[in-house]
Formats: structure tokens, C-alpha cells, sequence
């Protein structure tokens, strides 16, 4: 949770921090019900948004009820504890095939496919990097580019996330296929 944008480091701190106090804070919750939050995001200065990204636990394709669920969930919790200041609309949605990565979990299961990973501060000159994932080693994300393999540090990684692909849409055809059967 790195900021990008043009607002005071004070407030890009006290974001970060607010977003990781509800991520703490519906984490429990969203885990027993059988769901994994993948990204939470607090956008806006005006309209706020609270976006939270989650998928199943089991793997299954995530559902309009599902999403329902959660929303109905979080903001029973959301409403006791109150985090955010003032009104915010809140979006619960499924990360998509192309998802975002942000835990080191994310960069195993994916390993092999393809993904574009842009860095806080640039490493040898450069700050956004596309290749095959090749999982984790310790801190660092292992990604094979052309003919090099770089490791990438988990914690200065701004934003990264899947690239659609052939390989990319047959694994999420042969899952959605797996779960026909």
C-alpha cells in the first residue's frame, strides 16, 4: 500500500493505516464465512470509496451473492466500528482473471503466468517490469524477463497484476470446468 499520487505524505500515511485497520478488522469475519480479502482500497477525497476485492477460500468463481454477502457483512462491522470518517460508498467486488497481486501468496499461485509489476523506486534505472512469474524467494518476487531472472522486493512493489493471456484464460476455463464437474 504505497501512494502515488500527489497528496501530503502525512495523509498517505494515515490512509495506509486506516485501510490496514479495516482490513484487521473484517479479516476475521470474511475468513469464517469461507473468503480471503485479496486488496482493501480507500479511494477519493470527496466521494470516498471503500473497495474490497475477496475471493473464496474453496477457489470457486466468485457470485453476485457472494459479493451481496460480504457487502451485507461488512457493513454490520463497518457501522459498529466506524473507521471511516463521513459518508463513503462501499464496493465489494472479485479480483477478475487478470487480478491484482499483493500478497506473496499471489505471486506463488501464479507462478508461470505473465504479469506487469511496477516498483515504489526504481531498481537499476527502471520501475516497471513485465514477465513470468516465478514465485517467491524469501522477500523478493522472482520474474523471468527475455533472457533474465530479477528479484524484485515484495515490499517496495507499488502495483502489479496478472497479464490476460491464452495460458491465463485456459487455467480459468479448466477451474471454471473443474467446478461443472
Amino acid at each position: 500500500p504505497f501512494c502515488l499520487t500527489r497528496m501530503p505524505k502525512e495523509t498517505c500515511l494515515a490512509e495506509t493505516s486506516l485501510v490496514g485497520r479495516i482490513e484487521e478488522l473484517i479479516a476475521p469475519a470474511l475468513g469464517a464465512m469461507g473468503y480471503d480479502i485479496v486488496r482493501v482500497q480507500l479511494t477519493g477525497t470527496k466521494r470516498r470509496t471503500l473497495q474490497i476485492m475477496a475471493e473464496r477460500q474453496d477457489g470457486r468463481a466468485m457470485t453476485v451473492d457472494d459479493c451481496a454477502e460480504i457487502s451485507r457483512n461488512v457493513s454490520a462491522i463497518l457501522d459498529v466500528e466506524d473507521p471511516i470518517r463521513g459518508a463513503y460508498t462501499l464496493e465489494v467486488s472479485s479480483p477478475g482473471i487478470d487480478r491484482p497481486l499483493v500478497k506473496p501468496r499471489d505471486y506463488d499461485r501464479f507462478s508461470g503466468h505473465q504479469a506487469k509489476i511496477e516498483l515504489v523506486e526504481p531498481r537499476d534505472g527502471r520501475r516497471r517490469f513485465q514477465g513470468r512469474i516465478l514465485g517467491c524467494h524469501g522477500s523478493d518476487v522472482r520474474i523471468g524477463l527475455d533472457d533474465d531472472i530479477v528479484e524484485l522486493p515484495i515490499a517496495g512493489i507499488a502495483r502489479a497484476k496478472l497479464i490476460l493471456t491464452d495460458e491465463l484464460l485456459a487455467a480459468a476455463q479448466q477451474q471454471h470446468s473443474d467446478e461443472m464437474d
